[in-house]
């Protein structure tokens, strides 16, 4: 008597709804970001919970345009975005008990873009119960994409030729790496003993928009990203497709991580063995933290 085999657990969306969320991505990007690509007004710029964390007429009209969508295609789902966890706070709280949730960051990279630097992007991760299984990360000025899914290979596309694999960079020393390091973006307390560690490194850099740098990671380009601000919309697309690419993705005090986490820092890395290196690096911060 043959054993009966468990059912291999269904993708959080099939290869058509992929198709039907890139499109509404896209279709958004043209049809309220790109027009506005440096020709905000004054008026079309405003600022959150301090100057330079922006928010424009861009990441409002595309949020409500792609929420709009993604109800209409995914009624059963949890739909939220940037703009509208700024408005309640709480929805974030949401994410650890949503089946599905669709998670949006309509203009990362915002100062760049309210400044008219072409260095953004859109952002979408779909989890389930806060857990990453597909990740969208599209730049609206090239009309490329990275992309990966929970089972299988990340890739680069575009709408015209094939799709390229993504692959993370190889393992090195520590004197040898480059990586993300947004200085900003942790406590006070915890800046000036973390800018004394970055010399130890050839490169580190903020390029103020999490798509590009973990579009920057999972195509061999850079080596690593630390951050301390755990926003969902920033960081559960692109902790799944570098995870896909080959990068060893987790909480630098242990543990994997979730979109449903909101303290704590995260470091992805080339390989584990790298990783490890950096942990030993960078575990002054969890010292400071403590």
């Amino acid at each position: 008597m043959s054993e009966t085999l468990p059912a291999a657990p269904q993708p959080a969306l099939t290869p058509a709804q992929q198709a039907q969320v890139l499109n509404i991505v896209r279709r958004a990007a043209r049809a309220e970001i790109m027009p506005r690509f440096r020709s905000l007004a004054a008026s079309d710029i405003s600022a959150k919970s301090h100057p330079e964390d922006l928010v424009t007429a861009a990441d409002l009209a595309a949020e409500a345009m792609m929420t709009r969508a993604l109800q209409m295609a995914f009624p059963h789902a949890l739909v939220l975005g940037e703009e509208a966890c700024a408005r309640d706070p709480l929805l974030v709280e949401r994410i650890a008990d949503a089946p599905l949730a669709f998670i949006l960051d309509p203009v990362d990279g915002t100062w760049n873009f309210a400044h008219g630097l072409a260095l953004f992007g859109v952002i979408l991760a779909v989890t389930r119960f806060g857990r990453p299984e597909f990740g969208l990360i599209y730049d609206p000025v090239a009309d490329d994409w990275a992309i990966a899914e929970e089972s299988g290979p990340a890739r680069l596309e575009r709408p015209i030729g094939g799709a390229r694999p993504l692959k993370v960079a190889m393992g090195k020393p520590i004197e040898n790496l480059t990586g993300h390091v947004p200085l900003n973006l942790f406590p006070p307390s915890v800046r000036h003993k973390l800018a004394s560690l970055l010399p130890s490194f050839t490169r580190t850099e903020a390029l103020r928009c999490s798509a590009h740098e973990y579009r920057m990671v999972a195509q061999g380009y850079s080596d690593f990203v630390l951050t301390a601000s755990l926003t969902p919309w920033d960081h559960a697309a692109g902790a799944l497709i570098c995870a896909r690419a080959g990068a060893h993705v987790e909480m630098l005090d242990g543990g994997p991580y979730t979109a449903a986490r909101t303290s704590g820092h995260l470091l992805v890395a080339p390989d584990r063995t790298t990783w490890n290196r950096l942990e030993k690096v960078f575990r002054v911060l969890l010292e400071v933290s403590d």
